[in-house]
């Protein structure tokens, strides 16, 4: 296959060596998974300031002496804060303020990833990393100009969402572009550690530099994203005929043996007619409703919407959170509730990973998924309940829930997105990977909306209401995957595999 030299990155004009046959293809598909993990990792840590510095625009928050429970109903401004996010309605309007990132990401989703099956996607992704960064920066420049206007900071939130948008269709097309289905669950669930990753550099980043004023929190990170974005731009190969490779896995996924998945195109097919009876080309970009009606999308996207609106409470709530409450009878300063956040991340790295391999050997991803929604249940309960008791336990609780509530939401945004996106149904069309990715993880990006909203308001009742709404949530998550995950083990049982890996087991 020539190589579309037109589309190579500045770094192959100036370093020739970097071009087959000098290189072998898996050198490649590591560099290629090393870019990504980066580029979307610089995303996630200029996403966490806005959670970190909770704690010092918003208002003080008096506790009950007698219990851990946060009295929210009494709120004092006392010099401290920012206005206006420091008065008695200050967690609403940080709620709000999430919320117009959160709207405009989720909204912003869905056109990034019509528009990234259609053009180059190293590009497109830099411009939505570049943009991103100087807009993080922008919201810091706030503590300088001594901005105080809501409006500021909403419309700033706004834009930044609709330009992070960009980023995720794109590097799980790219990654979709340069794998093959073989241990994808295993391979993408050490991958999309990158947001747990990039949570734990924000928040240790944000953090660290929060002392000498919490504009320090937003730069920074800024100024990481933009730079990451210089390295995609230099480096970053999109498709492996770029530089002369054949798709890897592409001969052998269109023989591939009937699994769970392709149980459920069947089925869905012989009821609804999905797509009609024409074949899809394989070259030409999906369109977005065709991309909304493949088997198993709208399962997987709107179990997404629960999963994430739990995963992006923690994410914008968790530090203020532990800030304001006791555990043995000690509060933590800002700086060290957003230090002590990692944890959750810390437990979303392996949960990924976990989430990832399991749905490989069982090769059932609706099972996995349901696996860890319905246990991150009881996990939640006993950190609510006894995280308070000490801090070791609390970081225990803390580590587990993120590893539940964490590995389902990798799993689907990732391999999940990517198994869906390259079906037998659409001859594992590589242009459908953007459209399908950007369809899960905007509709799971409406959830993230809404749930640090909802947190925002919850919270003035208590946090065992917020607790409560996430449980909630995690059960509607797993009632969406009941239908996929019993064709996932009828057409595992029908193949006679769990049966076979028993009897190997014995």
């Amino acid at each position: 296959m020539q190589s579309t030299t037109q589309n190579l990155a500045p770094a192959f004009t100036l370093f020739p060596s970097l071009k087959p046959p000098n290189k072998t293809l898996t050198f490649h598909q590591f560099t290629v998974l090393a870019i990504t993990f980066l580029a979307y990792a610089s995303f996630h840590a200029s996403r966490k300031p806005p959670s970190i510095v909770k704690g010092v625009l918003g208002p003080k928050i008096q506790l009950n002496s007698s219990t851990t429970e946060s009295n929210l109903t009494s709120l004092e401004s006392n010099g401290t804060g920012w206005a206006p996010f420091n008065g008695p309605k200050g967690t609403h309007r940080l709620g709000e303020l999430d919320l117009a990132f959160l709207s405009a990401y989720s909204i912003g989703m869905y056109f990034a990833g019509h528009v990234g099956d259609r053009i180059d996607l190293r590009l497109f992704l830099v411009f939505g990393m570049v943009g991103s960064g100087l807009l993080t920066i922008i919201f810091g420049l706030g503590y300088w100009f001594n901005v105080h206007l809501l409006g500021y900071f909403v419309s700033v939130q706004i834009l930044c969402g609709l330009f992070q948008s960009i980023g995720w269709p794109c590097v799980v097309a790219v990654v979709g572009n340069w794998f093959g289905k073989a241990k994808r669950g295993l391979i993408m669930g050490i991958w999309t550690s990158h947001t747990s990753v990039g949570n734990i550099i924000g928040s240790i980043v944000a953090s660290g530099v929060l002392e000498f004023g919490w504009g320090w929190s937003f730069v920074v990170p800024g100024v990481l994203v933009i730079l990451a974005g210089v390295l995609v731009f230099l480096f970053l190969v999109v498709n492996p005929e770029d530089i002369g490779f054949e798709t890897p896995g592409k001969e052998i996924e269109m023989d591939v043996e009937v699994s769970g998945l392709e149980n459920l195109e069947k089925v869905e097919s012989e009821e609804a007619g999905l797509l009609g009876e024409e074949n899809l080309d394989s070259t030409a970009a999906i369109g977005f409703l065709e991309a909304w009606r493949l088997p198993g999308v709208a399962p997987f996207a709107f179990c997404l919407f629960f999963s994430k609106l739990v995963a992006y409470t923690f994410l914008y709530w968790l530090p203020f959170y532990i800030s304001h409450t006791d555990v043995a009878g000690v509060h933590v300063s800002h700086k060290t509730a957003g230090i002590l956040s990692t944890v959750f991340d810390i437990g979303g790295v392996f949960g990924g990973v976990l989430a990832g391999f399991v749905s490989d050997v069982i090769e059932a991803r609706a099972v996995t998924s349901m696996v860890f929604l319905l246990l991150s249940i009881p996990a939640l309960v006993l950190y609510r309940v006894y995280g308070s008791v000490s801090m070791l336990l609390n970081n225990a609780l803390m580590f587990l829930s993120g590893l539940l509530v964490n590995g389902p939401y990798a799993l689907i945004t990732t391999a999940v997105a990517a198994d869906l996106g390259t079906q037998d149904l659409i001859k594992g069309n590589s242009r459908a990977l953007a459209t399908v990715s950007a369809i899960i993880d905007g509709t799971g990006s409406v959830g993230a909306a809404v749930g640090p909203l909802l947190a925002g308001y919850i919270a003035t009742r208590g946090w065992n209401s917020v607790f409560l709404m996430l449980i909630v949530s995690i059960f509607l998550a797993s009632l969406f995957l009941i239908r996929v995950a019993k064709t996932e083990i009828k057409g595992m049982l029908n193949d006679g595999k769990w049966l076979s890996n028993n009897a190997t087991a014995q």
